[in-house]
């Protein structure tokens, strides 16, 4: 028999990065139309609370400062024994962990809550630990990301209706964009692609001349282009890099505009916000794109799109049939794949997704930089008259 849950405080544990936290959002959305008296709380790493704000699904966002591992041994546990206490003083009496790693099932369990929801951990972590909580549902290792958060759910016994992945900019990131835009010359009624090439795993990062010879053409075809990439001094110089290469940056064009770096989560979405596609690789920026309902064109190398394709808010898993598992927006294993607005590039060999940093220790991955540009013109060629102003 299902248990019949009534919680009034709900605490979601997430500690991984960016695109993982976005990708958690239905599950608040689905807590939210069960539960819509109850208290629900997010808990995530330092540098990922900003996807969370400004929810309307969620009433408090809780971040764990992940620099204490810097800290000696016993400031780091004081540290970590009064974040502890943080939650369990917050009287949190259901727990739901999509992290599944071991911190966060000792936090679930110390919370105090009465149920304590997760993936099944197995044989991972230490000793007992799948015992700290209440309920598990089994890990289905070919579902995508959302859909795995959803299924922790559905397997408590919580109906997973909903799977819309959402963020929310606020006036103030819109406002910021559209005067640096403005700022740039970029008139209503100009098409716009957001280009966001970096990642922080540069194994997922296509060529760099091969980037540029991208946004050239795109220049060409009359399309404005917003570089962006994060503030990290890696990525700002790949982004560099890629527009020293660019033909259309060298000779003073104004089609590209470049915010590398200048950019925070929320005002990265406002970006997205206000283009026509996004073209980039798999990351948390593309995600973020997906999320505003902005068209898509993704390079994937050694990751699978079954589990981290660009998530389309208008697809229907086929939540609430019981005892059926959802449907998978990407079906295949591998090779190009288009899932409502958004595409994903990536080669169908035997070897893909392999899930590794790179071939050969290499750091680079020979599946993507075998993409060559011809095969994106040929792509994004199709799918520019779509956004014709």
């Amino acid at each position: 028999m299902t248990e019949i849950f009534h919680p009034r405080k709900i605490l979601v544990i997430k500690f991984r990065h960016i695109g993982d936290v976005l990708l958690t959002t239905p599950v608040f959305g689905s807590l939210r139309r069960n539960f819509p008296d109850a208290y629900i709380a997010g808990l995530v790493n330092s540098g990922t609370g900003e996807v969370l704000t400004g929810n309307p699904d969620i009433d408090r966002v809780f971040v764990f400062d992940r620099s204490v591992k810097d800290l000696n041994a016993y400031r780091r546990y004081t540290r970590e024994i009064s974040f502890v206490r943080m939650i369990r003083n917050a009287g949190f009496d259901m727990t739901i962990d999509l992290t599944g790693g071991d911190r966060a099932a000792l936090i679930s369990f110390l919370s105090g809550a009465r149920w304590r929801i997760s993936i099944d951990p197995g044989n991972s972590g230490f000793p007992g630990k799948r015992h700290l909580y209440t309920h598990l549902t089994p890990v289905t290792g070919g579902l995508h990301s959302v859909l795995q958060n959803l299924m922790v759910l559905q397997g408590a016994g919580i109906n997973a209706g909903g799977s819309s992945v959402n963020i929310y900019p606020g006036r103030r990131d819109r406002d910021y964009i559209k005067d640096l835009l403005a700022a740039s010359g970029i008139r209503d009624g100009e098409r716009i692609v957001h280009v966001h090439p970096t990642s922080r795993w540069f194994f997922k990062c296509w060529r760099d001349e091969y980037m540029a010879e991208i946004i050239d053409w795109m220049a060409n075809e009359g399309v404005r282009v917003i570089l962006t990439s994060s503030p990290e001094r890696k990525e700002l110089q790949k982004a560099e890099k890629i527009l020293s290469s660019s033909k259309a940056v060298s000779r003073g064009s104004s089609a590209v505009i470049n915010l590398s770096g200048k950019t925070n989560i929320k005002e990265l979405a406002a970006v997205s916000e206000i283009s026509d596609l996004f073209f980039g690789v798999d990351s948390a920026p593309m995600h973020i794109a997906a999320s505003v309902g902005t068209p898509v064109v993704a390079l994937f190398g050694p990751s699978g799109a079954f589990n981290w394709g660009p998530w389309d808010n208008n697809y229907s898993p086929g939540f609430g049939v019981p005892g059926a598992e959802p449907k998978n927006p990407y079906a295949q294993r591998n090779g190009m794949q288009t899932v409502g607005v958004h595409t994903v590039v990536q080669r169908d060999w035997d070897c893909v997704p392999c899930g590794r940093d790179g071939c050969n220790g290499e750091k680079r991955s020979r599946c993507l930089e075998d993409i060559v540009p011809e095969e994106i013109k040929e792509i994004l060629a199709k799918r520019l008259p779509e956004i014709e102003k």
